[in-house]
């Protein structure tokens, strides 16, 4: 019998720069940015303290150029995926790195807002899902 897993991320944070989108090979598009998300709390002396953590993104096909088209940095997200981690070599060493492969967006800056912020009432967010996502399940 098979165990049951669980590989989901769920993120909402800002873009720390543009989404960068190029094509491989095979013409599927692939975007890569980096996510922000704070939290904050107060220590046991009553200081305010504030941490922020970078989480690295790719998306792939239709969705990809959606977020290159349509996301900027400042730009505030809510992304759903799975956490994957690559390896590689370069120059003799071994590297690698964790990542977010998402299936799932919500834009939820109202259109137009960055990291200067709008001011402006909040848009209704808009789903997008990558309609070729589900392809990968083995059943």
């Amino acid at each position: 019998m098979s165990e049951k897993s669980l590989n989901k991320v769920m993120l909402i944070g800002r873009l720390g720069k543009d989404p960068e989108v190029k094509y491989i090979t095979s013409g599927q598009a692939v975007a890569n940015f980096s996510v922000a998300t704070s939290e904050s709390w107060q220590d046991k002396d009553g200081q305010n303290k504030d941490r922020t953590e970078w989480h690295r993104i790719v998306i792939f096909g239709k969705l990809a150029e959606i977020a290159g088209q349509y996301l900027n940095k400042g730009s505030r997200v809510y992304l759903e995926g799975r956490l994957q981690t690559r390896e590689w070599e370069k120059d003799g060493q071994k590297r690698s790195t964790t990542e977010i492969v998402v299936r799932d967006m919500v834009m939820l800056s109202p259109k137009g807002e960055s990291a200067g912020g709008g001011g402006g009432p909040a848009a209704e967010p808009e789903l997008v899902e990558d309609p070729g996502a589900h392809e990968d399940v083995p059943f």
